[in-house]
């Protein structure tokens, strides 16, 4: 069956070409999101529902046909699972009647697992394998992998065991660097392996969890903030680890009222550079504080410091008698309706994950009541349905239309407002608009155009994907921040490292791959601070020995992964045009990938649409930048290092062939690549020449640099005279400058 066929059978067909013009084909659609789904076209929302019912129904068919996915290096979140006593089980227990307890158990695991995207490896008699982040990255993978740990011990808690109890799991969890994407075995038994330290981390943190619990390492809880409650277990002795490993144990979901505040907690790092833009939502809220109702829309790229300037705001207004109303929104619940004020209230009224229904109606009760809302009882039910909340109270109104109910739920909310904004001034902030379910954004549609004449500021953030909503009315203004200045990246760096001055060639590294984004700055900063490679001497800091390339760090590493991976069809071109640089120009590129020229320019323009890399010119002439530093050290960085050097020799000798002005005018570029190749004897003698012409052209910094990188790649070689004969020129070079 082709893709053609499918969409035909689901009444779909009118979306075949547009499938197919985006390379979507049958073996990526287990991996297509909401998000992928607007993205290539499919704008109804029925539609986007109808296609991802009908993607659900196709692992079976996809298992065989589906190609491996490429093997890469990766960041993932691996969890282990296993059946507490099921060696107990299997003496108490028939062989048929176990076989059935193991297959429920088996199918419940999976289905959580699979229901918060994760990604079922391997089943290991009574253990299961899975992966998040793989095959496709995710921003919030080890936020996921939390809550399906959880969902699974709850869910297995509740099985029989067949012989007078219930079954319990454990469930271990751990995050970190491992290649993946191997094929190991034939048919049924073929599985994609994973190699690296994670997998036996996250396998001996479940063998410690207690029975129903879940044991994540540090390198989750790093990932996940205060996104759950946690109880520290301290250092732990693991079998195979010669150090004490510091573990956590996951009690439930936290009660941070964003993800801004779960994921950064009291070390907020102080605002820099948006004293404008603060100045000018100040500048409304006092409008708004006067009766008429506004809205600001702060829109950016993600990192740029949306959800940082939404926190200053209310900073700065925590001496004033406010009332503060925030929701959420979730990529994982856009289809969800009226996930943000289900949240919302959940949090309000103080909801606990153990509370009887019994008791969420009275805390529901409780919350209105005191608010002085005086809804009827028919609103107060229908907030309790809305909630999942059971009520035995029969109802006053006839038995009204899914249509009716939704209109005098939207009433209940707009009435709830109207009561709020009568008490006193009220700041609504709304996080990640761009992932708001349509219900919501439809009752928000309500909100803005009710709030005009009241004492209310709606405060959205969202990310350039989603066009500016609400632009059409007059007390609505947009927002847009731009990346900082470089003078006020140092500020930041400054702040994040308490006023202690770091080496010029960190900052400076720090200063070319962050590039104003504010928190590519944080995260970098931080982890080079963690990194070990630096020493306070009292009056600033210095390098405590060679100064390594810089790592991305592991808080962006899934985010930036996440945006390739969106792009599977064509994130080779992106990973081959990483292997030639930041910048890489469409004939070279065209001479390396194995593609015809149509395929490679849909690439190119899928990943310019998707605005991962930038073009100058036309093509052929064309060149093309990342839009991102970090996004082409991700894409670099996710290649094997066999394959890099394959690309980068493959570079090498292409310029040399194709090229010859370009080898002439920069010869250092072939060196480099066949430098990282490890192709130094090929690559020596270009650095020389790269020495002499920058020489020549009296630039003694470039020519010291060169003949350096010529005599460090000599002294790589063995020992003999071939090492002799290269080492002399370059010292030679070296001693003339």
């Amino acid at each position: 069956m082709d893709i053609g066929e499918w969409l035909r059978r689901l009444g779909l067909q009118s979306y075949e070409q547009t499938f197919r013009d985006n390379g979507v084909d049958l073996e990526i659609l287990p991996h297509l999101t909401v998000e992928d789904l607007k993205e290539i076209g499919v704008q109804a929302v029925g539609h986007r529902r109808k296609l991802l019912d009908a993607i659900g129904l196709l692992p079976a068919e996809l298992a065989a046909a589906r190609p491996s996915a490429s093997v890469e290096r990766r960041q993932l979140t691996l969890m282990f699972v296993d059946l507490v006593g099921s060696t107990d089980l299997s003496r108490r227990l028939d062989p048929e009647e176990l076989r059935e307890v193991m297959r429920a158990y088996s199918n419940t695991v999976a289905g959580e697992i699979a229901r918060l995207e994760g990604h079922v490896a391997k089943f290991l008699g009574d253990g299961v394998q899975a992966y998040f982040g793989w095959p496709r990255a995710s921003e919030d993978a080890a936020e996921q992998a939390v809550r399906a740990g959880l969902a699974v011990a709850t869910a297995v808690s509740g099985m029989s065991s067949g012989a007078g109890g219930l079954l319990a799991a454990r469930v271990g969890i751990a995050t970190g660097l491992v290649v993946v994407g191997d094929l190991l075995g034939e048919g049924a038994a073929k599985e994609e392996a994973i190699t690296g330290e994670t997998p036996n981390l996250a396998a001996r943190l479940q063998q410690v969890a207690e029975p129903g619990t879940v044991v994540i390492a540090d390198s989750t809880r790093r990932l996940v903030g205060d996104l759950f409650d946690l109880i520290e277990l301290g250092s732990l002795r693991l079998k195979g680890f010669p150090d004490p490993v510091q573990a956590w144990r996951v009690i439930g979901e936290g009660r941070a009222e964003s993800r801004f505040e779960a994921l950064h907690g009291a070390h907020v790092t102080p605002l820099v550079g948006r004293s404008e833009e603060l100045d000018l939502t100040l500048s409304r809220w006092q409008l708004a504080k006067g009766g008429a109702g506004q809205v600001v829309l702060i829109f950016g790229e993600p990192g740029i410091g949306k959800s940082r300037l939404v926190l200053a705001l209310r900073e700065r207004l925590q001496a004033e008698q406010i009332t503060l109303v925030s929701y959420a929104c979730s990529p994982h619940h856009l289809n969800s309706p009226l996930f943000p004020f289900i949240s919302q209230l959940e949090r309000e009224a103080r909801f606990a994950p153990e509370d009887a229904a019994e008791t969420r109606l009275k805390r529901l009760e409780l919350l209105l009541g005191e608010n002085g809302e005086g809804l009827s009882s028919d609103a107060i039910q229908l907030l309790a349905d809305l909630l999942g909340i059971p009520t035995e109270r029969p109802s006053t109104q006839p038995e009204m239309s899914p249509q009716q109910r939704k209109a005098l739920l939207f009433r209940t909310f707009l009435a709830r407002l109207d009561r709020l904004a009568a008490r006193g001034p009220v700041l609504m902030a709304l996080e990640d608009a761009h992932w708001l379910d349509p219900t919501s954004r439809e009752l928000f549609d309500q909100i803005v155009d009710r709030l005009q004449d009241l004492q209310v500021l709606v405060v959205a953030t969202f990310r350039p994907e989603l066009p500016p909503p609400w632009i059409g009315f007059p007390h609505v203004t947009l927002l847009m921040l731009n990346r900082l200045p470089q003078a006020q990246v140092v500020v930041l760096v400054d702040r994040i490292t308490e006023g202690k001055a770091l080496p010029a060639e960190v900052l400076d590294q720090i200063l070319a791959r962050t590039e104003g984004v504010p928190l590519f700055t944080e995260e970098l900063t931080k982890a080079v601070l963690e990194a070990g490679i630096l020493r306070y001497t009292g009056a600033r800091y210095v390098l405590a020995g060679a100064f390594p390339s810089l790592a991305i760090p592991a808080t962006l590493h899934d985010s930036l992964m996440a945006r390739l991976d969106r792009l599977a069809p064509v994130k080779e071109v992106a990973q081959i045009g990483a292997c030639i640089g930041r910048e890489f120009d469409h004939e070279l590129l065209a001479a390396i990938v194995s593609m015809p020229g149509g395929e490679l320019a849909a690439a190119l323009d899928r990943l310019v649409a998707a605005e991962l890399v930038f073009r100058r010119g036309l093509a052929p002439a064309a060149t093309y930048v990342f839009k991102h530093a970090l996004v082409r050290d991700a894409a670099y960085e996710s290649l094997l290092k066999r394959r890099r050097q394959e690309l980068h020799a493959r570079i090498a000798t292409s310029i040399e062939a194709l090229f010859p002005q370009l080898v002439e005018a920069q010869p250092e570029l072939v060196a480099r690549h066949f430098g990282e190749a490890g192709l130094a004897e090929k690559a020596i003698p270009y650095w020389l020449r790269a020495g002499r012409l920058a020489a020549a052209r009296s630039a003694n910094m470039e020519a010291i640099a060169h003949l350096r990188s010529g005599l460090e790649c000599a002294q790589a070689l063995p020992a003999g005279a071939s090492r002799s004969r290269f080492e002399m020129p370059c010292s030679l070079g070296l001693a003339a400058r």
